[in-house]
């Protein structure tokens, strides 16, 4: 089964242009539609984690993943197996790219795969909305929050912790409502 985990992250890695975000469509079509390693209500739950936590997102999920088969060893299996590529072709590109840095077709082919990575993390960016279970009131906050990061250019920290103190809050109104009935 570590192989297989390996194998799976390592093909995500290999094959997922443009970072972290580009990669989540991929990694849930592998763990939780094609080999059902985990349910597609946990998916999410790893992506908040991941997202939240320091560090890249693809990575911080493969690993997640990877903890929640096989514990330990499957973290490292996973995590690996999710940076070894980019490892590996950036110390290929970092040995060869000086003599091509200048060279027309590949700035032509950077130039290709840029809407194709747009493309992934909307695609990303819609599947998680479309399966996180958002009532009208919390989609409501998740858009006014990215609009509140992109146009007032605020640090996302400051809105993740501003969420976390006003869901704190609203926890402990509605548990103290339901204690004092």
């Amino acid at each position: 089964m570590l192989w297989k985990m390996f194998i799976t992250f390592f093909k995500i890695g290999a094959f997922t242009f443009g970072g972290g975000f580009a990669m989540i469509p991929i990694i849930k079509k592998e763990v939780v539609e094609k080999k059902n390693w985990i349910k597609d209500e946990d998916f999410i739950d790893i992506i908040s984690i991941a997202q939240s936590s320091p560090g890249p997102i693809a990575v911080n999920s493969s690993i997640y993943v990877g903890y929640k088969i096989k514990g330990f060893s499957g973290a490292i299996c996973s995590g690996l197996g999710t940076i070894m590529p980019s490892f590996l072709i950036i110390l290929i590109i970092a040995k060869f790219f000086s003599g091509f840095s200048n060279n027309i077709i590949i700035e032509k082919i950077f130039m290709g795969i840029r809407p194709a990575v747009v493309a992934l993390i909307i695609s990303a960016i819609y599947g998680l909305v479309k399966n996180s279970q958002f009532n009208n009131l919390q989609l409501s906050l998740a858009v006014a929050t990215a609009l509140t990061i992109v146009f007032l250019d605020i640090n996302p920290i400051y809105m993740i912790i501003l969420g976390v103190i006003i869901s704190i809050t609203i926890n402990k109104i509605r548990n103290k409502k339901t204690i004092d009935k």
